[in-house]
């Protein structure tokens, strides 16, 4: 049996904001849906579901996001997770300039939730909360030379 990963899929308060910040990011959008109906009431397990839906990708393809808004039923606003938390908790990008990255984040208010570290000398890395209070990992792997 063949297997992939597709895509992660984030509920976000404001869809248009989301894709704004990723896309500053440098993600691409490369499809915008709202859906509704039977067949997504079935594949999603909610009665009523109606969303706006976006899909993202990062520019060589291999990553993708999917961000959804409901319309119905209504969004559950819930504590942002926590690093330590058990389940999912972030999504992680490489870049190849982390304070180049960094400050698109600050332009949607989005900044690191401590500061910059550096691992082992391979990687400056940091987590930020982004919109939605998503967690967000950046990381920027050091060349050795």
């Amino acid at each position: 049996m063949a297997i992939r990963l597709d895509n992660v899929g984030i509920a976000v308060r404001d869809l248009e904001a989301t894709i704004s910040f990723f896309t500053d990011l440098g993600l691409e959008v490369v499809g915008r849906d709202t859906v509704s109906g039977e067949w997504t009431d079935t594949a999603v397990g909610l009665d009523g579901n109606h969303a706006k839906i976006a899909l993202l990708q990062t520019p060589d393809g291999t990553g993708r996001v999917e961000l959804f808004e409901y319309l119905r039923p209504d969004a559950i606003e819930t504590e942002p997770t926590q690093p330590n938390e058990i389940g999912m908790h972030r999504i992680a990008f490489a870049v190849d300039d982390i304070d180049a990255a960094l400050e698109a984040a600050a332009a949607h208010g989005c900044y690191p939730l401590r500061g910059v570290a550096t691992y082992q000398d391979s990687y400056r890395l940091t987590y930020l909360r982004g919109p939605s209070g998503i967690l967000v990992m950046l990381a920027e792997e050091l060349q050795k030379g």
